[in-house]
């Protein structure tokens, strides 16, 4: 959610799902892409690790494939990891569909996923300033708030009345570490055009099977929005639109949102009036799983507006092949694509798709 949190309700932040690299294209060679495992290993991810092999030069092949996305996914860094995974699972009930140790990978929408990262091995401190807000899309909000406010789960934003004329009705929530967490409900409404038929077309996710929680299993979720925080977010949306060849979908003056998984959506907030500021530092990687890493690297290595972390393609313990770039006011970007081995087969299963 980018909007300023308003009295009784909380700003909307627009969830956009379908995108390129929707579920047709989940269904590849063994080898998927997972845009995150570097900000997740922490010593073990980055190319300046010294696990992290170098990758050979590209073929003609490989130049010429089109990129895509399967999923979105972002990293979350926390001092008391086992705490947040238990909020996450056992509260959000999640399903942990890779687990690393240090890192856990969480599945929040059909193509939308959390990571957790212990900070003593990520790439940012878990004192960073938090600008980031997941936006998790819902039917259920009213639900939602019932289940959450009475637990005592602290609120940014409360829900206060529901009206149905407004195009979205949603309220924030804080995680164990001060994360913000926007549930919202998109109405319909002349904003709304585009994006709900495209929610329309998502079966949502309910509680994961097998998961310990006491979430009530009719509160599910349809999509994700990831808000970032910008001093110029004309700038920023023009950025993203070319290097992921995504389109602007939800324009509401101040704050934007495009596709880029088939229910994971980004949003470019003004940090002069949003739920937080713009920030030199940020406690948040963006991350893109993908089926072509190597296709992504080679597109974007040599486009003078992107500066590359890692100068090379990285393999990080046998799991995940990674690169790390930045956006235009530093927010980390990562590009995976994980392996075939037994660690990443339930995340390799739901990028595959039905």
């Amino acid at each position: 959610m980018r909007h300023q949190p308003l009295p009784g309700t909380s700003p909307m932040e627009s969830a956009v799902p379908g995108s390129p690299g929707t579920a047709a294209t989940l269904a590849r060679p063994a080898v998927l892409g997972l845009a995150a495992l570097s900000s997740l290993a922490g010593t073990l991810v980055l190319a300046a690790c010294t696990r992290e092999e170098p990758s050979p030069a590209p073929t003609t092949e490989t130049i010429m494939t089109s990129p895509s996305i399967a999923a979105t996914n972002a990293f979350y860094y926390y001092r008391d990891l086992d705490s947040a995974w238990e909020f996450y699972t056992h509260v959000l009930g999640l399903e942990t569909v890779a687990d690393f140790g240090f890192a856990k990978i969480l599945r929040v929408a059909p193509s939308s996923y959390l990571t957790l990262v212990d900070e003593e091995v990520g790439m940012h401190s878990a004192d960073d300033p938090k600008s980031v807000t997941l936006a998790m899309v819902t039917e259920e909000v009213e639900g939602w708030w019932a289940y959450l406010s009475g637990k005592d789960i602290p609120m940014r934003a409360r829900l206060g009345e529901v009206d149905l004329a407004r195009p979205y009705n949603g309220f924030v929530a804080i995680d164990p570490e001060g994360y913000l967490l926007e549930f919202e409900r998109f109405n319909p409404h002349e904003q709304n055009t585009e994006l709900l038929p495209r929610l329309a077309g998502v079966e949502p996710l309910g509680p994961a099977p097998g998961v310990e929680t006491t979430r009530p299993p009719d509160l599910r979720v349809q999509a994700t929005v990831l808000w970032l925080y910008y001093h110029d977010i004309g700038a920023a949306l023009a950025w993203y639109e070319s290097v992921l060849d995504t389109r602007l979908l939800v324009d509401q003056g101040w704050a934007k949102a495009v596709p880029v998984s088939a229910t994971g959506y980004l949003g470019f907030v003004d940090g002069s009036r949003g739920l937080h500021q713009a920030t030199e530092e940020k406690a948040v990687t963006v991350s893109f799983f993908t089926h072509d890493v190597e296709g992504w690297f080679y597109a974007l290595e040599s486009r003078p507006d992107f500066s590359l972390r890692t100068p090379a393609i990285t393999g990080v313990a046998e799991r995940v092949r990674t690169f790390v770039g930045y956006d235009p006011e530093g927010y980390f970007l990562e590009w995976d694509t994980f392996l075939d081995v037994e660690e990443n087969r339930t995340l390799l299963a739901y990028l595959e798709g039905p």
